[in-house]
């Protein structure tokens, strides 16, 4: 199976390729020339395996050049028990007749990240390996929060690898950062932007697209590639939990064999709710995608106006500060499925997005985009309001993210009166975000960061996960701090190397 450029489709690579170098030279993004399909029979097949079997199986349909025996390495290194903290990997919890929680965040940085960058740096070391890539690899990572800390732990200590992370100076939750910045490691280095998350990816793909930084690099035995979901490495393994939801849905008879689920997603960069539409080209049961945004709303007025999309507007950091980003680079990909691979379309709508900040995609495509999907966005006040009401009422203990996928579903229930079964992505243990969380739940804040996490295990009994109840002994170690332009600079990129 070959992969080709959003932006070019004569651009076309090996999946190792695809994966070793994470963005098109183009500027564009790999998808792969057909979507694998797998039927309701081999669904049912699927229910009978472990979370790890069914990775093996989803990953070996797309990743063709690689052997049955490689994967399966890759696999069982990412999703151990060592690594997780539940048998499931990904496990389901039902809150009511027709709404599931994905649970995400069992990982050892408690954000669904992990599910994908634990396995990220082992299918980049199988693919610099099959190209027959010498240099030595320089991940750059741009990160609203949680990507950054998940890539660093997958990195760290990675033969051949160095990482260099960069997160908004203030635009990441206490936790967040301090994750980051305690992060151990030979081989990694974090530093904040000032600026938002939109100028550290911005920042970070122009540095791709740059040839002379490129050849001097190469010349220095480096080469470039990502940790971001710019990188299809970082897409494909989220397929797997989608599919595996569903198979659990249906051993646990919540659900019948070929019955539709709809699926909702808090969202900035679309990389998770993509995953799950690309499970629905390959045959997964899917009914709609109901795409939840917080304040920084773009994506839900491009499915709201017609596929007008426009990063023209204020910014805002909120609770929710995952999903703090008006530059959403997966959308890319769905407008290439969605315009029937019409790579020429796709370049002119990104670099009118570059060039003036905003596009209208064409009526027709647009259909195809609002047959499946839906959206709406929520405000910190109603995210608090919901995380307070889930606690009260369920005894859920969920994040400011989750918070914002169940209000924009519940509202997305009452206004169209869809009764499918729906699986809500739940992105990340609130202890990650634990002054919004004890504020939602009328607690008392304490001035050091790491105190929160005894602060709201108080306040509800639940125990903070092992990995960031562990952050209380660790020191800091990086406290750099680049404006947007340090960000363009190879000298202060790379000084290091």
């Amino acid at each position: 199976m070959q992969y080709r450029s959003t932006r070019d489709s004569n651009t076309q690579v090996t999946s190792a390729m695809a994966i070793k170098t994470g963005l098109a030279p183009d500027g564009g993004l790999f998808l792969p020339e057909t979507v694998p399909q797998v039927s309701l029979s081999e669904i049912e097949s699927l229910c009978g395996m472990t979370y790890n079997e069914r990775a093996v199986d989803i990953l070996s349909r797309f990743l063709t050049d690689f052997t049955q025996e490689e994967i399966t390495t890759c696999v069982n290194r990412a999703y151990s028990r060592e690594k997780f903290e539940t048998e499931e990997i990904a496990p389901i919890f039902k809150l009511n007749q027709n709404t599931y929680f994905l649970e995400l965040w069992h990982g050892p940085t408690c954000a669904f990240k992990d599910m994908a960058l634990q396995i990220l740096p082992h299918l980049l070391l199988k693919s610099i390996h099959k190209t027959g890539e010498t240099k030595e690899v320089v991940i750059l990572v741009a990160t609203s929060g949680d990507t950054g800390k998940a890539a660093l732990e997958g990195f760290k200590d990675v033969a051949g690898t160095r990482i260099i992370v960069f997160y908004p100076a203030d635009g990441v939750s206490d936790i967040q950062k301090r994750q980051m910045v305690t992060q151990d490691g030979n081989n990694v280095d974090v530093a904040a932007v000032c600026g938002n998350f939109d100028d550290a990816q911005t920042g970070v793909k122009t540095l791709f697209s740059d040839v002379s930084l490129r050849e001097e690099l190469a010349a220095r035995g480096y080469f470039l590639s990502s940790a971001n979901s710019i990188n299809w490495g970082r897409v494909l393994p989220q397929i797997v939990y989608y599919v595996s939801a569903y198979c659990d849905l249906v051993t646990a008879e919540q659900i019948t064999m070929g019955e539709k689920v709809d699926v909702c997603g808090p969202t900035g960069n679309f990389g998770n709710i993509l995953a799950a539409y690309i499970a629905k080209q390959m045959g997964l049961p899917v009914n709609k995608f109901i795409c939840a945004s917080n304040r920084n709303n773009v994506l839900t007025d491009f499915f709201k106006k017609d596929g007008e999309y426009n990063r023209n507007r204020d910014f805002y950091t909120t609770t929710s500060p995952s999903m703090d980003i008006l530059i959403s680079s997966n959308l890319e990909r769905l407008l290439f499925f969605a315009s029937d691979f019409d790579d020429r379309m796709v370049a002119e709508l990104m670099a009118k997005l570059n060039g003036e900040g905003s596009y209208k995609v064409a009526s027709d495509v647009f259909a195809k985009i609002a047959a499946d999907f839906d959206a709406g966005c929520c405000d910190d006040e109603h995210a608090a309001e919901t995380i307070h009401r889930l606690w009260t009422e369920e005894k859920y203990l969920c994040d400011t993210h989750t918070a914002v996928a169940v209000r924009v579903y519940e509202d997305y229930r009452a206004r169209t009166g869809d009764e499918t079964p729906t699986v809500i992505a739940s992105t990340a243990s609130p202890f990650k975000f634990c002054r919004a969380v004890i504020e939602a739940l009328g607690g008392t804040l304490e001035k050091d960061d790491v105190t929160q996490l005894d602060v709201l295990t108080g306040l509800t009994g639940v125990p903070a996960p092992a990995p960031l109840a562990a952050l209380a002994g660790k020191t800091p170690r990086f406290d750099r701090v680049v404006d947007k332009a340090g960000i363009l600079s190879t000298v202060a990129l790379l000084k290091d190397l």
